[in-house]
């Protein structure tokens, strides 16, 4: 009965404030932010993770979302030991010696206390806020609703499937809400990069930590992309970044799981250390995917649109019957863009941005691992761009991508040029059996389509103009002709020479024009003569 009340309330606080903005008359991005900072903190973490989704999402509703606060209200200091009481045995004070007040940070799940445990450790602990899970359930379920009662003309309806999304947001804020899934995302990527010397992990209590509580060393470094401090502190702030870009790279082709959220907030310097926090949002990418990523890269680097359409196509999941003809047009003028400039000048999240619009364009949908890699090298790019602009983060893939390439190829002795060339034709003679497989598929279904273009020389053009401006003539005078001699065969009155008018006329011009066509000829052939 108590839980039927609670959502009849929550309903009749969406619908007001679904009434507030309008929402019959439609949804524009800014509109849609405002929505979900007024419904609260549950909301604004679900258009967070909308706002991941730029492969399906139209890209002016994903930069609304990505522009949602992270920072909302505290919730109260009771509430912090309520849910502490419940996920410890025994009472607070027998694990903690000092618990703050004031939290460090409060977002739409969680906020984080600095602590002080028995044996005098300086811990952080991110707590849940209380029934969260709870709320946001019943949140999901409201949504599910509401979507049907969206006009069928608002925008963002019209290019997704609005109820998938949301049970993939619902899939991820559950996946984040366990703090244990997150102690392991800690502990998987300690283990990746215990061998980086530049990069530190903060340390993990996991006897402290708990579905709804995580235990971690504090860390008091300086952000990222705090240069002035960096830069008071003797740090070279081009080494930082190189260390920062290489690293994120060796994550995503080396691990294949990678830091997803690297904003300032999260990555410190800390004792001539890089120190990656909060691990909740996680990006994993299969070995299949890494290597269809892979030759993507090469397919820019080299120019080549058909190794970039092949590795489009094996990532992505066709919504609908693709177009290959307007994903190769596409993706053609994608690599006169950036595939005239070089790697160095290259802006990674600009290119990420244009290549999800042609996604989208063409109903393609990522992985969802991609997705949170975008949403990475986005914030890299971001981090880059205020301490080390100098940097490209294209360049230094391309470069790592080639000479693993190279290794894998055995043709270290070779130049990078020589080795890129063999690569790229050893590369398309592997695709000939399969690009003839898909080849007879599409016939086979109807699909083939042959588009030839074809140049020729002014002579040949006036050639074959004089040619077909000749047989249309002729097709005239023989259509003319025939008209004239049915005319003949009627009782048509007046008549010339026994024939009747018309068609003494018809045949009259007819004997002409052939007279005219055969001298002119003539006349042509003898100027050939003379010169």
């Amino acid at each position: 009965m108590e839980e039927a009340k609670e959502k009849n309330t929550r309903f009749r606080e969406i619908r007001e404030v679904l009434k507030k903005h309008h929402i019959t008359r439609g949804i524009t991005p800014v509109k849609l932010r405002e929505i979900l900072e007024d419904l609260g903190p549950t909301y604004i973490k679900l258009g967070q993770i909308m706002s991941l989704h730029s492969d399906i999402l139209p890209e002016a509703y994903c930069e609304e979302l990505a522009r949602l606060n992270s920072d909302v209200s505290p919730m109260p200091f009771s509430d912090v030991l309520d849910v502490l009481n419940d996920s410890f045995p025994g009472e607070i004070t027998e694990y903690f010696d000092k618990i703050d007040e004031k939290p460090l940070g409060s977002a739409s799940i969680a906020q984080v206390h600095r602590a002080k445990l028995k044996d005098g450790s300086d811990v952080v602990i991110k707590v849940q806020r209380k029934g969260i899970k709870r709320i946001m359930q019943q949140d999901i379920a409201m949504l599910h609703n509401l979507v049907r009662f969206m006009p069928p003309v608002t925008p963002i309806k019209n290019v997704v499937d609005l109820d998938m999304v949301i049970d993939e947001m619902w899939s991820v804020a559950r996946e984040e809400m366990d703090f244990s899934h997150e102690a392991d995302n800690i502990e998987e990527f300690a283990k990746n990069n215990r061998d980086i010397n530049y990069i530190y992990v903060p340390k993990l209590y996991r006897d402290y930590t708990t579905n709804t509580v995580l235990v971690m060393e504090y860390i008091d470094g300086v952000a990222i992309d705090d240069k002035d401090s960096l830069t008071r502190m003797g740090y070279d702030l081009n080494e930082i970044g190189i260390k920062f870009v290489n690293n994120f790279i060796k994550q995503v082709m080396d691990d294949g799981f990678f830091h997803a959220d690297p904003h300032p907030g999260n990555v410190k310097i800390r004792g001539g250390k890089i120190v990656f926090l909060d691990m909740g949002m996680m990006g994993r990418l299969t070995e299949k995917d890494r290597e269809i990523m892979v030759r993507g890269v090469n397919g820019i680097a080299i120019h080549d649109v058909n190794m970039v359409m092949n590795a489009v196509t094996d990532l992505g999941d066709f919504n609908g019957k693709p177009n290959r003809s307007r994903l190769y047009s596409d993706l053609k003028e994608f690599l006169s863009e950036y595939g005239s400039a070089s790697m160095g000048s290259i802006n990674v999240a600009d290119a990420m941005m244009d290549l999800m619009d042609i996604m989208k364009t063409n109903h393609i949908r990522l992985p969802h691992g991609m997705t949170m890699l975008c949403r990475g090298l986005s914030h890299m790019q971001g981090d880059l761009a205020e301490i080390a602009p100098g940097i490209s983060m294209m360049e230094i893939a391309s470069t790592r991508i080639t000479e693993d390439r190279l290794k894998t190829l055995n043709l270290r002795a070779s130049s990078e040029k020589a080795a890129r060339v063999l690569y790229r034709n050893m590369s398309k003679g592997a695709e000939i059996p399969g690009l003839t497989a898909d080849i007879m598929k599409e016939y086979l279904d109807g699909e083939s389509r042959l588009n030839i273009t074809l140049y020729s020389s002014e002579g040949l053009s006036n050639m074959v103009n004089y040619a077909v401006r000749n047989l249309v003539i002729g097709m005239c005078l023989a259509a003319l002709l025939v008209a004239s001699a049915i005319i003949s065969t009627t009782n048509m009155e007046p008549r010339i020479m026994g024939i009747p008018f018309p068609g003494f006329i018809g045949f009259a011009f007819a004997f002409f024009a052939t007279i005219f066509l055969i001298l002119r000829y003539v006349i042509q052939r003898l100027r050939r003569k003379k010169k």
